[in-house]
């Protein structure tokens, strides 16, 4: 081959097999691998999903999150450290976006209450929060946010104390309160 030097590209435009590790994957898709990306989100949409629609109660409101997180994971993937599991990772930034949601949605929803009354179009409204009447149906939906949240998290998702305690920002000790109060309300009803 006299003297010339052969590049080995590592490129890979495939992800590696289906049982790849998480990591590998977000490895990959920070160096720019749309394979590797696309198999992790193929991956976790279900998780992602599953928190939405928990923290929601509305499919389709789901649907808009995981849209939207699918969107933010672009950027923000080259944010992972690897300090979590990637799965506890991708439940925070899907925690925070439904976080994110609602506060628009009360924004929103107050703002187009409060013009209607002062148009005349509706009557003044009677104290009842609104969000609060989205989740009457169901008993956890009866808790306070800060307790519903961590039901969803400890219960819903699986993980740990510490682990949410890590994504609301609150001690582990707080965690575990606010579970043993979300199960003394919940016997009660």
């Amino acid at each position: 081959m006299g003297g010339a030097i052969q590049l080995m590209t590592t490129e890979v435009t495939e992800p590696p097999d289906g049982g790849a590790a998480d990591d590998d994957l977000v490895s990959l898709a920070t160096q720019g691998n749309r394979a590797a990306f696309e198999a992790l989100l193929r991956r976790h949409y279900d998780l992602m999903h599953r928190v939405a629609w928990r923290m929601t109660g509305s499919q389709t409101d789901a649907q808009d999150i995981c849209q939207d997180v699918c969107c933010a994971l672009v950027e923000r993937i080259a944010s992972f450290r690897g300090e979590a599991k990637f799965t506890t990772w991708l439940t925070g930034i899907t925690f925070n976006a439904c976080r994110d949601f609602r506060r628009r949605r009360r924004s929103f929803a107050g703002l187009t209450e409060r013009l209607a009354v002062l148009a005349g179009l509706a009557a003044a409204p009677d104290g009842r929060d609104v969000y609060d009447g989205i989740w009457l149906k169901s008993a956890v939906a009866r808790l306070k946010p800060a307790l519903r949240d961590t039901v969803v998290l400890v219960a819903g998702q699986e993980l740990t104390h510490a682990e949410a305690a890590e994504l609301l920002g609150v001690a582990e000790n707080t965690v575990a309160w606010r579970m043993h109060e979300a199960r003394r309300l919940l016997a009660g009803t």
